[in-house]
């Protein structure tokens, strides 16, 4: 028996994307385009949800869980549009969306011509006056699991050092509800890219089950500075996890972009109680070192990408399934997510997902290096995770 039954609950950060559209035309004439009095026409824009809370949860949607958003928006036009653009996907899925009492609605304007980097004006709105006593003990009870997503955006939520998330967190777990964080990376030169980030995984951590982040999100989160821009290695990805693992959480998944997906867990049982509420078995988990490799496919672009692959986590985890099983389809939704230029559009229901990898869906390979790594041997794998725990 599984709590495939029981909604997700998705929290945090939610924007609404304001994408223009542009003609083709050559870099050179491109790079003249934002010289002041310059006026440029663009093509219709592509409006939709950005976010960790739109991201992973749509995903979740269209994978067929059951999930409920809790996320703040104003009382304003940006505000009804991302109301309406979710109310299309699913009447319950705007439900549990808070209005804001003040501010304006998050967006992001996109701006990606032909020939140059992409460039991004971001208005934080609401994502920064949200506060995580909004969510009630109420909307906590009968959820199997609460994601908290990109709490580096909510500057409410990263000022006082993690104690109001790690309150909401603990919380859900006294509901019943399994954890997982996930981060974002913070601008070196902003207000979050100040804080004391190893601090506020010292408060957080200990209550989250399953930390997300990616690779180079805990390099400069650890190591500041220092950490841009290195590379990943087997040395280096153990000592990540372990900090992580001393720090408090039971799962450390990091997300390597093309190289994949690692995943390392703490080596006692107890620690995997509601892995069992789950509908999983506990000893799976306990003592872990995976490794899934990208699937091959063919790139639309990587928007969302790392939010869709923590939905499939997500999804396997609380059907119920093993650590083997759960990297791969996570790995499997996010190669589905880049087939698509936009954050969910490529995501399809889980079982089209579960018959391509049946199917002999072919991995990237894989330049990561670590010792000690041996095939998984569990039975009925096709293609299984790389393992390195112990014989």
């Amino acid at each position: 028996m599984t709590n495939a039954a029981k909604p997700l609950i998705v929290a945090g950060h939610i924007c609404l994307d304001l994408i223009p559209t542009f003609e083709e035309r050559e870099t050179a004439a491109a790079g003249e385009m934002f010289r002041p009095g310059t006026l440029v026409k663009v093509g219709p824009a592509v409006i939709s949800t950005g976010g960790a809370v739109a991201n992973t949860g749509l995903a979740l949607h269209k994978l067929g869980y059951p999930v409920r958003l809790a996320g703040s928006v104003g009382a304003d036009t940006f505000g009804d549009a991302i109301r309406g653009l979710l109310r299309e996907r699913a009447e319950t899925l705007e439900a549990s969306m808070m209005t804001a009492r003040e501010g304006a609605t998050s967006y992001t304007v996109v701006l990606s011509p032909p020939g140059l980097d992409r460039m991004f004006l971001h208005h934080p709105g609401t994502n920064d006056t949200f506060r995580v006593e909004d969510i009630p003990d109420e909307q906590l009870r009968g959820t199997c699991l609460l994601h908290f997503g990109y709490p580096t955006l909510m500057r409410q939520v990263f000022l006082d050092g993690g104690r109001g998330l790690r309150n909401l967190l603990e919380r859900a777990k006294a509901a019943g509800a399994a954890t997982s964080l996930d981060v974002s990376m913070p601008d070196p030169e902003s207000e979050a890219g100040r804080v004391d980030w190893r601090a506020f995984f010292r408060e957080v951590l200990p209550a989250v089950d399953v930390f997300l982040p990616s690779y180079d999100e805990l390099s400069f989160m650890l190591d500041g500075k220092a950490g841009l821009g290195r590379e990943p290695d087997g040395n280096r990805l153990r000592d990540v996890a372990e900090r992580l693992l001393d720090a408090g959480v039971a799962a450390a998944a990091v997300k390597l972009g093309d190289q994949g997906l690692y995943l390392r867990t703490a080596s006692d049982p107890a620690r995997f109680a509601w892995v069992e509420r789950l509908g999983g078995q506990p000893g799976q988990w306990a003592g872990r070192e995976l490794h899934a490799a990208c699937f091959r496919t063919e790139v639309a672009g990587t928007t969302g990408a790392g939010d869709c692959t923590i939905a499939g986590f997500l999804g396997a985890l609380t059907s119920g399934q093993g650590p083997e099983e759960t990297l791969r389809f996570a790995s499997a939704v996010g190669a589905f997510n880049v087939e698509a230029p936009d954050a969910t559009g490529g995501i399809r229901p889980r079982a089209e997902v579960l018959d391509r990898v049946a199917k002999g869906w072919d991995n990237l390979p894989c330049h990561l290096e670590l010792q000690d790594w041996r095939e998984a041997s569990t039975s009925g794998l096709r293609r299984g995770p790389r393992d390195t725990t112990p014989p």
